[in-house]
């Protein structure tokens, strides 16, 4: 007779954890328990987004029988996710909410306040875990490369990985919206949502307005110095960014930043040089089950990166920095877009079937 263990599932209105609910309940040896993190918005409000989302919970509960709560972590997220956001911000830097938000919400004080009363806690991430031959458990990705969110998944911990398991690791995004319409979800058709990690339909610039204000500031075209227009702020803008620049002429990119004179430096077209760049500095490291590599010789060790969200896999070569604990530098096969300080950087084996963890982007320019 096999053992009973009981799963904390982490659903949000989405169809992705819904299909994950109705994976789960197939298993008679599974006890679920449906809970969803509800965060208000900065000010207090509650978000009217987050009522739809929880109605399509209970939907789902009622639908498979199966306890549902909601628990709120409001505070915890914004005194530790969106002040980090708003300090790497106001620094000049890029921030990744989403990656702080698993963890140290999700898997942090979730974990913590009520997922450690069960054996297991399963998500809608797009991730997978492999077990190695010393019964070691690593964060591996997922079959379909374009949903893949180990990148997002890249700074938990290894204990945390330990009680998480991710039922989409093996399916295809397609494959999840059949699932979902032949088990009649009331979600099936229901859109992706596209906000940051709880922010719903909030928008990000309105947030970053809120609390840092606005700073005019000249856009400067780099190669020539020639001022071409003014911005509200250099925190409104990143590395690599080319949409909300407000030029003409262009595409114009975001190549550099002047904190201090609050200055933003673009360059012109698609393919300026100015955009690109193959080495990455990382600091404070952390790897996820163990450090894969140990000493690295002066060759250094083969390895694929991703230096943003998207479905690729960047090749390279990965050396640890001297008499630096923590710090290494990635020299790129290829030229890398956008190469933003403050922006995690997730690496993997040269296969990319495991993410070994993360380090922060370092060294912003400075003019």
């Amino acid at each position: 007779m096999n053992e009973r263990k009981s799963i904390a599932v982490l659903v949000s209105g989405g169809v992705d954890s819904a299909v994950v609910v109705h994976r789960l309940s197939q298993d008679p040896t599974l006890d679920l328990h449906l809970f969803y993190i509800r965060i208000g918005m900065d000010d207090g409000r509650g978000d009217c987004s987050a009522e739809e989302d929880i109605e399509m919970c209970r939907l789902i509960a009622r639908q498979y029988r199966l306890p549902f709560e909601v628990v709120s972590l409001h505070e915890e997220y914004w005194d530790n996710v969106m002040s980090y956001a708003l300090r790497t911000v106001k620094a000049g830097l890029t921030p990744n909410p989403d990656i702080m938000c698993n963890s140290l919400i999700k898997f942090g004080y979730f974990e913590e306040r009520w997922g450690r009363d069960f054996d297991l806690t399963a998500t809608g991430h797009y991730a997978s875990t492999i077990i190695d031959s010393d019964g070691r458990k690593w964060l591996g990705t997922a079959v379909d490369a374009v949903k893949d969110q180990t990148d997002f998944l890249a700074r938990i911990t290894g204990r945390q990985l330990e009680h998480i398991i991710f039922p989409l690791g093996e399916l295809p995004k397609a494959e999840v919206r059949r699932i979902a319409l032949e088990a009649k979800l009331p979600n099936a058709r229901r859109r992706d949502s596209q906000g940051i990690c709880f922010l719903g339909k909030i928008n990000y610039n309105d947030f970053i307005r809120r609390h840092l204000g606005e700073r005019p500031g000249p856009i400067v075209e780099i190669e020539t110095g020639r001022k071409l227009g003014e911005h509200r702020g250099y925190w409104f803008h990143t590395i690599g960014q080319r949409k909300g620049l407000g030029l003409s002429g262009g595409p114009w990119f975001v190549v550099r930043k002047n904190v201090n004179d609050n200055v933003i430096y673009v360059s012109r077209g698609y393919d300026t040089e100015k955009q690109y760049g193959t080495t990455l500095h990382l600091a404070e490291m952390q790897f996820i089950t163990a450090d894969p590599w140990g000493e690295i010789s002066e060759a250094g060790v083969r390895l694929t990166f991703k230096n943003r969200h998207t479905p690729e896999f960047l090749p390279g070569t990965i050396r640890k920095v001297e008499g630096a604990p923590g710090e290494y530098v990635i020299e790129s096969d290829v030229k890398v877009q956008g190469i933003a300080p403050g922006q995690f950087t997730a690496v993997y084996d040269p296969e990319h079937r495991i993410c070994y963890g993360s380090g922060i982007i370092t060294g912003a320019p400075k003019i």
